[in-house]
């Protein structure tokens, strides 16, 4: 079961995270967007798992497209967007549950160490890509108009280095580091928050909440990444 679920995280955050465009993702609504988007989360699964023929991915894809279906009926908002995710989160853990041999039956079975090497993978995109977006929901409650302007989508690549880094040094067992990461950017963004509290609150609440993500999602992965059989060509997972 835990190989199978890992295939399918990682099939789910590259079809939501990285093959989904915007135009998808805004226009759920449109039959053609969704079916396109439901079809690339089917591919997606079926090449994780190597099972072309199995229904129960079917099943799975049309379960993600309703869930779609009922997200684009809400207003953006960050409860919406974690109830979607915990949503796909379900269905994902109920097929692995109800047909835990999708792995052991496809083609990769032999690649024992496929899974982990899933799961870390799936941990890095829901850990950068994921969390920019949950961030971005949280703090577009807090107008930045007034803040001080920087370089051009110069946060929401601070944001994807930093919490690349926290899942970097989580997985090598490094997590002493993340303090000299913190201490680092408040030392960088002292100048900033100091002649604003605006700018001083907006900067603590979007750090916190982005190592926060970071943290929390590097140990779901190691822990799910623990359960599962070593990937051989590297050192023994922390």
């Amino acid at each position: 079961m835990t190989e199978t679920f890992a295939l399918l995280l990682l099939a789910h955050a590259v079809a939501d995270f990285l093959l989904q465009t915007r135009r998808m993702a805004l226009g759920k609504r449109d039959p053609f967007q969704l079916l396109l988007h439901t079809t690339i989360v089917l591919v997606t699964a079926q090449a994780a798992l190597g099972q072309f023929a199995a229904w129960p991915l079917l099943a799975l894809a049309a379960a993600h497209a309703a869930i779609d279906a009922a997200k684009a009926r809400l207003p953006p908002s960050l409860s919406a967007y974690l109830a979607d995710h915990a949503a796909h989160l379900v269905t994902l853990l109920a097929l692995a549950a109800l047909k835990p041999d999708l792995f052991a039956t496809g083609l990769w079975a032999s690649q024992s160490w496929l899974p982990a090497a899933a799961a870390l993978l799936a941990g890095a995109i829901l850990v950068t890509a994921a969390g920019g977006h949950a961030v971005g929901l949280l703090m577009s409650r807090f107008p930045a108009t007034d803040l001080a302007q920087g370089l051009a989508d110069g946060g929401r690549i601070i944001g994807l280095l930093e919490r690349g880094l926290i899942f970097t040094l989580v997985v090598v067992n490094q997590p002493a580091g993340i303090g000299f990461l913190i201490a680092a950017k408040s030392i960088l963004r002292f100048d900033t928050a100091s002649h604003s509290q605006k700018a001083g609150e907006y900067v603590i609440i979007g750090t916190l909440a982005s190592f926060g993500w970071a943290i929390v999602t590097a140990y779901a992965t190691l822990a799910l990444a623990r359960a599962l059989p070593p990937l051989g060509i590297l050192p023994p997972l922390p």
